[in-house]
């Protein structure tokens, strides 16, 4: 019988935690942009410059790390950023010094009359024209995504023995109009024209995550990421949660897992208040991915028998904190999360300038390397 590869052998201890079985240890998923051209001492300018020079900077980081279980995406731009939030996007070596963070610019780049705009001719085409038009009208024409080489992510990757997790973003309408509208501004729309606010995200949702899933299937990916920030409930009333974010939320996340696929949920800031909500979604085959915010261990008295949590040692510790802090709170989330449905990963992306020594304590916690 032929030997189980290290790839697989990986992918499957995830899979396993997933779907609430016992994998032979706890599997630890590295996710991380900007700490990948620090720690390699690349500047940000260059590691942004292509896709390709971003993936050989992340593999190296990873390497440096060593003995995580996967990435959970293998490239980065920072213009993908753009039909995530709608917003515009300051990028290092153009509008910012070679080595600074790249940064979201958030204005009022959609108006109020782009409301009648979407109902009018659909999400598909003012979206299009929208991001060509207004959101990434300034960009150089060599790095528009679609001037941008495409590159093997994951088979590069698997060369080097490491799966990659998702393969493809998703969003929610909330996010898209507040970034677009900026979050002052649409804050007063929910108040103001709550029910034409209803009926443009009853537009845009049907057309989120086709296209994702699409390319996740054709590629290879087990997984696609559904994203919320200004979704979470520390941003809303019950009541405006309720109408403007989980009808929303919860039909993208269905059509994911529809699609075959896993629905990793990166849920930014506290989510603490809906935690049991999240028992309506499927059972087994969604990941809740926290950033340090939502309380983690509550997380698993919920939804410990349906939901596979993955989380969430917090940047500050990452930067601020001793390598031994950091491998005694990855111990603690390993026996009091585990056995069965968790994943160990840095709390949102590993922190730009967090400690190596500390990142691979984290590791270590788990591998018991």
């Amino acid at each position: 019988m032929p030997q189980t590869s290290l790839l697989d052998q990986r992918l499957n201890r995830i899979l396993k935690a997933v779907a609430l079985e016992k994998p032979d240890r706890t599997p630890v998923v590295l996710q991380y942009s900007g700490f990948a051209a620090y720690v390699t001492g690349t500047p940000m300018a260059e590691y942004l410059s292509t896709p390709l020079k971003a993936t050989e900077t992340m593999i190296r980081a990873y390497e440096l790390v060593g003995d995580g279980d996967a990435i959970n995406y293998g490239s980065f731009s920072p213009y993908g950023l753009c039909y995530l939030f709608g917003s515009k996007v300051k990028v290092p070596g153009i509008e910012l010094a070679d080595n600074e963070m790249w940064q979201v610019l958030e204005t009022e780049i959609m108006t109020l009359r782009d409301y009648d705009r979407i109902l009018d001719v659909g999400w598909p085409e003012y979206f299009k024209r929208f991001i060509k038009d207004r959101v990434l009208d300034d960009v150089p024409a060599e790095r528009l995504p679609q001037a941008r080489k495409r590159v093997a992510v994951r088979g590069k990757w698997a060369a080097h023995g490491v799966p990659v997790l998702a393969g493809g973003d998703v969003t929610t309408p909330i996010e898209l109009l507040s970034g677009s509208r900026s979050l002052e501004k649409f804050s007063l729309d929910l108040y103001k024209i709550p029910e034409k606010v209803e009926a443009v995200m009853d537009a845009i949702v049907p057309h989120l995550a086709a296209a994702a899933c699409r390319r996740a299937n054709k590629l290879g990916y087990p997984v696609v990421w559904v994203g919320g920030w200004r979704a979470a409930p520390s941003m809303l009333s019950p009541a405006m949660w309720d109408r403007f974010v989980w009808p929303y939320f919860k039909r993208v996340v269905n059509e994911v897992v529809d699609a075959g696929l896993i629905a990793l949920l990166h849920l930014d800031s506290n989510w603490d208040r809906e935690l049991a909500r999240f028992r309506e979604l499927p059972k087994g085959r969604c990941i809740m991915a926290t950033d340090g915010e939502t309380d983690l261990f509550k997380a698993k008295y919920i939804l410990g028998d349906h939901m596979c949590l993955m989380g969430d040692v917090p940047a500050t510790m990452q930067c601020l904190g001793s390598r031994d802090e950091v491998y005694e709170y990855s111990t603690r989330l390993i026996r009091e999360l585990g056995p069965e449905g968790f994943i160990l990963q840095s709390g949102c992306d590993i922190a730009p300038n967090a400690k190596l020594e500390n990142v691979r304590a984290m590791v270590a916690a788990a591998t018991g390397k």
